[in-house]
């Protein structure tokens, strides 16, 4: 690093490979490459969200995409913060395993605003984008039904956000545990400032509009739902992300 550089910040992300992943009595995650996915947690999530009328839980294995889908609410990394704050530190990440959120009411009514979603997986969901599984990736299906009318109430769709975090945490303080030196890969991220250089200023839009259409900052755990703060509560003003901060999951889209 020049004498021109300054490094503000450094963030450490270390990926464990999930290979397979498969139902069972119990959730948990090794370094040996397999996850059990348990619906063990679905009855104290019920109890706890008054909004959610049901919850299933299911696999969906690469290659398995032709199939029936509810609207989809979000796509979910499985991450923890494992040292430090959001943008730097340490995190670790699964890969070759993706959440995904959807959601419906008792009523049949897809939880949407102004276009759903729901329809044949393979033809709802583009693969291999940023921000989606890749062919080969294992989804688990977190799929919410609300209970008349909830899911088309902010409320209620912060719930799902939030039961479907609460399932996902589980893993996030088994993976806290891991030893770093196993994982299967690891990235290295600085914030540098160089002085007198040409500042770079990328805006990103995001959405927030209403209860399918708002965007939280700043949870808890990278790309989580608890502890965000609402963009429209905070009147859609701008705010300044460090380039690690967007990288550490900063930002979640609440849809």
């Amino acid at each position: 690093m020049s004498v021109q550089e300054i490094d503000l910040r450094r963030l450490v992300i270390k990926a464990f490979h999930m290979n397979e992943v498969e139902m069972g009595d119990q959730s948990s995650v090794g370094y040996n490459g397999v996850m059990t996915v348990s619906k063990e947690l679905i009855p104290s999530l019920l109890e706890k969200y008054e909004t959610i009328d049901s919850i299933d839980i299911q696999i969906i294995k690469p290659g398995e995409h032709d199939r029936w889908t509810n609207t989809i609410m979000d796509i979910i990394p499985i991450s923890a913060k494992v040292l430090g704050k959001c943008g730097e530190g340490i995190t670790h990440t699964l890969t070759g395993v993706y959440v995904m959120l959807t959601g419906v009411d008792t009523e049949g009514k897809q939880t949407h605003e102004f276009g759903s979603s729901e329809g044949q997986l393979n033809e709802q969901l583009v693969l291999g984008r940023a921000g989606t599984p890749g062919e080969d990736d294992y989804i688990i299906s977190f799929d919410i039904t609300f209970k008349k009318d909830m899911g088309q109430e902010r409320h209620g769709c912060l719930e799902a956000h939030q039961a479907c975090d609460d399932f996902i945490q589980v893993y996030r303080e088994l993976m806290k545990k891991f030893d770093g030196n196993k994982a299967t890969e690891r990235h290295e991220y600085h914030d540098i400032a160089r002085p007198g250089q040409k500042k770079v200023l990328i805006i990103r839009q995001v959405a927030g509009q209403g209860a399918m259409y708002d965007t939280y900052l700043f949870p808890d755990e990278p790309s989580g739902a608890h502890g965000g703060r609402s963009i429209i509560e905070m009147n859609n003003m701008p705010v300044f992300l460090t380039p690690n901060e967007y990288r550490d999951g900063a930002i979640r889209s609440m849809q």
